[in-house]
């Protein structure tokens, strides 16, 4: 068993010793090193070398991504460990970043040590795409996660999303087709917020890409052409988003 050797960063005490605590019970995991100032944390990480850093974001003297800015070439995982609000939460999920809500839950925190035994580190416009959505306070990108690192798309430019069993497909609208490894609850999840909707247990659409609706047979023609069914119980849903008679 390899073992990951872990840093933690909180300018609470409290929520330092809490995550020890629970980290104590992974034999995989070592914490080499924790701290309640960042800026002590900075001079000692590099030294460190960790596999896996637990940072907050709000933090005095130099908050998470100001550490990590001075960090940089990162070559570890980072996990933001943060009492951030819903939004905040979306936004680290269209970013594919590892985060833990504060009071951390056993099972959340056990689901983020088995992602980081995978060794899949971030890369800076992860971060700067995260830090710039919480800061202005509505999200125009996702990242997706495939073969070879993370593709960053343009949610205006996803046309609907397609179940294809524990995967799905972003169609966008130049027709492109992008695989990812997340189910249609997890995309929808994202992009409900994002003026999209479920129409079906198979689709989800973009309200601004849609062509047209035939009544008769409950179908949807989107801006590529492609038609798709509407499920009865969504039927009235989708009516009442555009205000249709």
């Amino acid at each position: 068993m390899n073992t990951i050797k872990a840093v933690i960063v909180d300018d609470e005490p409290d929520s330092v010793e809490t995550l020890k605590l629970m980290l104590g019970a992974y034999p995989q995991v070592t914490v080499v090193g924790s701290f309640t100032r960042s800026d002590i944390a900075l001079k000692e990480i590099k030294t460190l070398a960790p596999d896996l850093l637990f940072t907050d974001i709000e933090m005095p003297v130099l908050n998470g991504f100001e550490l990590l800015e001075q960090l940089k070439p990162i070559n570890f995982q980072i996990v933001f460990v943060t009492a951030y609000n819903q939004f905040a939460l979306k936004a680290f999920r269209f970013n594919a970043l590892d985060y833990l809500v504060k009071p951390i839950i056993e099972n959340e925190l056990s689901l983020v040590i088995d992602k980081a035994q995978k060794k899949e580190l971030v890369n800076d416009e992860q971060l700067q795409n995260l830090k710039k959505q919480l800061k202005e306070g509505h999200i125009t990108k996702i990242a997706i996660p495939d073969q070879t690192g993370i593709t960053f798309i343009d949610i205006k430019d996803i046309v609907f999303v397609e179940a294809s069993g524990n995967y799905s497909s972003l169609v966008l609208k130049d027709k492109k087709k992008i695989l990812v490894t997340r189910n249609l609850k997890d995309i929808q999840d994202v992009l409900e917020v994002q003026h999209f909707l479920r129409i079906h247990r198979q689709f989800i659409i973009n309200l601004n890409l849609v062509k047209s609706f035939n009544r008769n047979d409950n179908t949807l023609t989107m801006s590529t052409g492609d038609t798709m069914p509407v499920a009865r119980s969504q039927k009235q849903n989708l009516i009442e988003q555009f205000g249709w008679l």
